[in-house]
């Protein structure tokens, strides 16, 4: 009778796994807006005391799903199903995109010994916290919500009673959500100058929370506070963040002018106890390289003579860089010859912290160059494609007929100067054989 049973379970099982992939396969790119259900990774946690006495957390990772209904309803799959009933905040009016383009991810949320009654309908001192965070996975946002949840009973022993609460594999734990956290740029890349918005948002299932909201700039390895403000108090320190618009639940941070220094960490953090979120937003700097020759196009030289050719990238962020010279036939190859005689400068910093580089070599041409296309080649992060900017080589010989009005010249200024000695000679000439005939008589 066991056997049988199990083996209905397993083809129940399995069957309601299928259905849930059929479901995946049709409503996977539709709107989020009637979200049922969605597949989530709990990360479990087990506490214990070690050998020497400390206390060790070990995080297991278990199959789960999060459903909106309300209470009373039955799970859909035989797993860890958080039940999630109607509530004044819900995560779904905040999702874009759809289903397929959502990672879930459930954890016990510590509240940090913080005991008291959550001010909602229905709740009790011990109540038991979940965070459940949704991650667009092509970063547009970030959504995290607190989910309550009530044992039917109280667990004791702990003033904090989460790592108490024992999940089993296919409990189904009702929740309501009571505050949501959220970002729409997890990361964010800007140009020098700029003054961007980061954005962070909240909102709470009850009227008149006592909240506070910090931002926190951290950079290697040290946190310096931004902003912080508290409606308990009514007392802010700092600027980025309009007071005003937090009592509405938009917590969001302008940046000053960005430069160097505003690489970074941004932390948004909201604490409504005893709930306390908050949001990560990377913010790096990027500027696309200035790339120019000193050449013209075309660009002639006679044989025999040469010259230095500089390719410059200029006010480039972040650092690295890549330059190349090639050498190639007007509709020839598609595959351009590198040029090996190359030299580069060093890396030059600017005040404003960008960089600028330069890549040259000497161009001795023959005849056979004329024709040929050479091209810099600029490579950087900021850039989709790399720059290219090329001219084309014309070689010459030089002028015959310049050689020979050079030579007839020089003959015409010879014949000048000695048309103009020949009379002096002659007439010295002269005097030397009058003063001759005079000594001799």
């Amino acid at each position: 009778m066991t056997v049988l049973r199990t083996t209905l379970d397993m083809i129940w099982g399995l069957g309601l796994l299928i259905l849930a992939l059929l479901c995946l396969g049709v409503n996977g790119s539709q709107s989020v807006d009637d979200l049922q259900w969605l597949p989530c990774q709990f990360v479990d946690e087990k506490v214990h005391v070690n050998e020497e006495g400390h206390i060790e957390t070990q995080y297991i990772h278990r199959e789960a799903v999060i459903q909106f209904g309300i209470d009373g309803d039955r799970p859909l799959y035989p797993t860890i199903t958080f039940l999630i009933t109607a509530s004044k905040v819900d995560m779904r009016r905040y999702l874009e995109g759809g289903e397929d383009s959502l990672n879930c991810e459930i954890r016990r949320h510590n509240t940090g010994g913080i005991v008291m009654r959550w001010p909602a309908m229905g709740a009790q001192e011990h109540d038991v916290w979940f965070s459940c965070t949704l991650r667009h996975t092509k970063g547009a946002f970030i959504i995290t919500t607190f989910l309550r949840h009530t044992p039917s009973a109280p667990v004791g022993g702990q003033a904090d009673s989460l790592q108490r609460l024992i999940v089993n594999d296919k409990d189904l734990l009702t929740t309501s959500a009571g505050m949501i956290i959220l970002t729409q740029t997890p990361s964010a890349e800007v140009g020098f100058l700029k003054e961007p918005t980061l954005h962070c948002q909240f909102a709470v299932d009850h009227k008149q929370a006592n909240v506070t909201v910090e931002w926190r700039l951290q950079r290697h390895g040290e946190r310096s506070k931004l902003f912080s403000y508290s409606s308990r108090t009514g007392r802010s320190e700092g600027t980025g963040v309009s007071i005003k618009a937090i009592g509405a639940g938009n917590a969001s941070f302008k940046l000053p002018p960005t430069r160097k220094t505003s690489e970074g960490t941004y932390i948004c953090s909201v604490l409504i106890p005893p709930l306390y979120g908050s949001d990560d937003i990377l913010v790096s700097l990027s500027e696309q390289p200035r790339v120019s020759l000193n050449v013209g196009s075309p660009f002639s030289l006679t044989l025999g003579e040469d010259k230095k050719v500089v390719c410059d990238a200029e006010g480039y962020y972040p650092l690295d860089v890549n330059m190349e010279w090639l050498r190639e036939p007007v509709g020839g190859s598609p595959t351009p010859v590198f040029l090996k005689n190359v030299l580069y400068s060093s890396h030059r910093v600017h005040q404003d912290g960008t960089y600028s580089l330069s890549a040259f070599f000497l161009l001795q041409p023959g005849l056979e160059d004329s024709g040929y296309k050479y091209t810099c080649r600029v490579s950087h992060k900021s850039l989709l494609t790399p720059i290219r900017k090329s001219f084309i080589l014309s070689v010459t010989e030089p002028d015959s007929t310049l050689w020979y009005i050079t030579v007839f010249g020089f003959i015409i200024v010879m014949l000048g100067i000695l048309f103009w000695l020949l009379p002096q000679f002659i007439t010295a000439r002269k005097a030397a054989n009058k003063v001759r005939n005079y000594c001799d008589e």
